[in-house]
């Protein structure tokens, strides 16, 4: 994992950056449909992390790069979005 942060870690900061972008823009989910849709991204960003030990070679590279990139953006979405002094979006 540490040998992964250290090849993929600038794309993990820019994920969390654009994350930010998009999640201090948008603000949180107001329906129950992006409700909905954001606990199956968390789930599968979990269960994608959570599998990526048993999936062996390039795919599994592949499946744990894809959780931390996908976790990096939720998690900069999701602190933006919350952040006060946010202006909605028009």
């Amino acid at each position: 994992m540490i040998a992964l942060l250290t090849l993929i870690g600038p794309a993990v900061v820019l994920g969390f950056l654009f994350g930010a972008a998009v999640g201090r823009r948008a603000g949180p989910p107001r329906t129950r449909a992006a409700w909905a849709g954001t606990v199956l991204l968390l789930l599968g960003t979990a269960l994608a992390g959570a599998s990526s030990g048993f999936v062996p070679g390039r795919p599994g590279l592949w499946l744990e790069a894809g959780a931390l990139l996908l976790g990096a953006y939720l998690g900069g979405a999701a602190l933006a979005a919350v952040m006060p002094g946010r202006r909605p979006a028009d």
